[in-house]
């Protein structure tokens, strides 16, 4: 199998201390032992020498998040999504992933999308020639109507349909191929139209901050989180005693280090009442992606992420992250609701 050293170190390292063992959100889903980081370590070190096929660990590979949840709680200090993403890389490479991925990925280079419908009408808007809101091919294919409410919240911002596909998808399926830079370069390339770019998914402004980093690609515009602008614009809002509570996004939290922009924002409308598993110990609670070829699954993560909110009495959560919204409302119990940033904003106008 061609992965690099090290990611066969990361394969290697595990002293089998079961700190992830409780963190994997699909393994708290599914109950399988084989869902977290230790048991898919073992599993491709077993590849690694010859006593498994790596075909027969495709399926366990495709399971995980790279959420990075093990990654914050293991001991010995390694990154499990290292592995991960060069076992996507090699299995679809080699011609072994799994059919659903392979029929994700040719959607995907048939309609340069992997989710079904139409987008979000929100392109050609071109009032501020300096600043464009990125939105995310997640968002405008899966959450139309919020998007709308985010952009209306925005003034002087363009919308660029060339830039929206960072090449994220590409990336959480197949992990670093030429493909993948191929599409992050031309992302880059028109985000560089701009002096300043406004990211509404964490996720992707996480990729855009690391791994085009990585790979060398230069994003000359300024990147800003979307809570960031928003506080930035001191908006005509009311504070009253509405509670409210904030869904930890893993990407804002683990890898951007943000863990107050959005309880900021509650705080500037109403009162913030936190749930259970906050900061960089959240739980997530869905990925758009992985609803595509594991639904029943990414719903139980979302249910399970209910119960954190309803053991404390939260009713009203309040996402930054599209995936994160449209599986936490396919989920919601009766007497709970989860809205966005944009609306609990819009709603105290």
């Amino acid at each position: 199998m061609n992965i690099s050293e090290k990611a066969k170190q990361q394969v290697e390292s595990c002293r089998f201390c079961w700190m992830c063992r409780h963190v994997c959100p699909i393994g708290n889903a599914d109950g399988q032992e084989r869902n977290n980081a230790r048991a898919r370590a073992l599993m491709i070190s077993y590849v690694l020498r010859g006593t498994e096929k790596l075909e027969d660990a495709a399926d366990n590979i495709y399971e995980c998040t790279l959420c990075g949840a093990c990654t914050n709680n293991c001991k010995t200090g390694w990154d499990p999504k290292i592995f991960i993403s060069e076992v996507r890389t090699e299995l679809v490479l080699s011609g072994k992933a799994p059919s659903y991925i392979k029929a994700l990925l040719k959607r995907y280079f048939d309609k340069k999308t992997i989710f079904n419908g139409e987008p979000a009408d929100i392109y050609g808007r071109s009032e501020g020639k300096d600043t464009l809101f990125h939105f995310g091919l997640s968002a405008v294919y899966n959450d139309q109507e919020t998007v709308k409410k985010a952009l209306s919240l925005l003034k002087n911002v363009s919308t660029n349909k060339e830039a929206e596909d960072s090449g994220y998808i590409l990336y959480f399926l197949t992990g670093k191929t030429k493909e993948t830079v191929e599409q992050a370069e031309k992302c880059a390339k028109e985000l560089n139209k701009y002096k300043e770019v406004v990211v509404y998914n964490p996720v992707e402004l996480s990729f855009m901050l690391h791994q085009f980093k990585e790979w060398g690609i230069e994003i000359k515009a300024k990147l800003v989180s979307f809570n960031e602008k928003l506080l930035e614009l001191k908006l005509p809002v009311k504070k009253g005693n509405k509670e409210y509570t904030l869904q930890d996004n893993y990407a804002a939290t683990r890898e951007l280090d943000d863990l107050e922009s959005g309880r900021k924002l509650i705080e500037l409308v109403g009162v913030n009442k936190e749930m259970l598993l906050i900061h960089k110990e959240a739980n997530m609670a869905g990925n758009l992606i992985m609803n595509e070829y594991m639904h029943d699954k990414m719903m139980d993560v979302a249910r399970n992420r209910w119960n954190n909110a309803i053991n404390m009495g939260c009713k009203t959560i309040v996402t930054t992250n599209p995936d994160e919204h449209v599986m936490l409302k396919k989920t919601a119990p009766e007497g709970y609701r989860v809205i966005t940033i944009e609306e609990m904003l819009i709603e105290n106008m």
